[in-house]
C-alpha cells in the first residue's frame, strides 16, 4: 500500500505536544461522540448505532477509487487525536489507519471488525461483507458508545439491536437465493456469496494475484475466462474498485455471453449512507442475476 505515514505520523506529534494529551473532552465540537472510521462502511454501522449523538468522519470515502492504495494525509492526524472511538476493518485491509493510531497515542476506545468477528488469522478480510461481523461490530459500538455516554447506553444498546434485527432478515432473504457457481474479479464479496450458498469457481491462481495486485498467470486468466465466455457459472461478480485490463476483459466476455453481472464495492456508493440499504442493493442484484 502507497503510504504518506512520515508525514502523518510528524503531524501527531506536533499536534500531540501542542495539545499537552488534551483531547478536550468526551464530545466534539458539536457536542456529539468524535468517531473517527477507516472507511464509510464501518463508519456508516457507527451511525445506525450512535445515531444524533455521534460525529463520525470516514477517512476513504471514495467510490471508484481502490481502499488498498488510500494515502494518508496530516489531517488524518488531527482527526485521530480529537476521537473517543475509532473503528476500522483490520485483519491487513487498511494497515495505513493502524499505523495512524499507534502514531497518535490517544486514549480513544477502540473496535477492530476483524478482531471482533473471531476469524483466524489469514482468513479473507473483507469482512463487512460478513453479516454476523457486522452485527458484532455494531454491538461493541454500542457498548464502547454506553461506557463514554453512560446516560444514553439503552438508547446504544436498543439501535444496535434494531441494526441486528435487520441484519437477520437480509441473511435469510441471501440464504435464499438459489445456489450457483460465480466467477469473482476479487473474492472482495466473499462472506455474502457463503450466505448465499454460491460456489466462487474462480481459479485460485487469479485471485491470489489479484488480490496481491499482481498479474495473473495467463494459464489462470484463460481459465477463468473460459468459464464466463462458457457460461459455466450465473454471474460474473465484478468489483467496481479495482480495474484492471484483466478484469475489464472478463467484464466484456460476460457481456458478450450473456451472463449477468453483479457489481460489488468496498465503500458505500454515492448518495448511499447506511449499511443495510448498500447490502440489501447487492443482495437483490445476486439474487436478481441467478433468477
Amino acid at each position: 500500500m502507497r503510504s504518506a505515514l512520515p508525514l502523518a505520523v510528524a503531524a501527531v506529534a506536533v499536534l500531540a505536544a501542542g495539545c499537552g494529551g488534551d483531547t478536550g473532552g468526551d464530545a466534539a465540537a458539536d457536542g456529539k461522540i468524535a468517531v473517527v472510521a477507516s472507511t464509510n462502511v464501518w463508519g456508516s454501522v457507527v451511525e445506525a448505532v450512535g445515531g444524533d449523538n455521534v460525529s463520525v468522519r470516514s477517512l476513504i470515502n471514495d467510490s471508484k477509487g481502490d481502499p488498498h492504495s488510500y494515502a494518508d494525509k496530516p489531517e488524518d492526524a488531527t482527526l485521530l487525536t480529537e476521537a473517543k472511538l475509532v473503528v476500522y476493518n483490520g485483519g491487513g485491509y487498511d494497515d495505513f489507519f493502524t499505523k495512524l493510531v499507534d502514531a497518535a497515542g490517544a486514549d480513544a476506545k477502540q473496535v477492530v471488525a476483524y478482531d471482533v468477528s473471531g476469524l483466524p488469522d489469514g482468513e479473507n478480510e473483507h469482512v463487512w461483507y460478513d453479516f454476523g461481523t457486522a452485527k458484532k461490530v455494531a454491538d461493541k459500538v454500542a457498548a464502547e458508545l454506553g461506557a463514554i455516554d453512560p446516560d444514553n447506553k439503552t438508547t446504544y444498546e436498543d439501535n444496535a439491536k434494531a441494526f441486528d434485527g435487520e441484519l437477520d432478515e437480509l441473511a435469510a432473504t441471501a440464504d435464499a437465493i438459489p445456489d450457483g457457481k460465480v466467477v469473482a474479479t476479487e473474492p472482495v464479496a466473499k462472506y455474502l456469496l457463503d450466505v448465499a450458498g454460491m460456489t466462487d469457481a474462480t481459479p485460485t491462481d487469479f485471485s491470489e494475484a489479484i488480490e496481491e495486485e499482481t498479474d495473473p498467470p495467463v494459464a489462470a486468466v484463460a481459465d477463468t475466462m473460459d468459464l464466463v465466455s462458457g457460461k459455466q457459472v450465473v454471474a460474473l461478480v465484478n468489483n467496481e474498485q479495482t480495474e484492471t485490463n484483466v478484469t475489464d476483459q472478463l467484464n466484456d466476455a460476460a457481456k458478450s455471453a450473456g451472463v449477468p453481472i453483479v457489481n460489488v464495492s468496498e465503500t458505500l456508493p454515492p448518495g448511499v449512507t447506511d449499511y443495510v440499504e448498500w447490502m440489501t442493493k447487492q443482495v437483490d442484484a445476486l439474487a436478481g442475476a441467478v433468477a
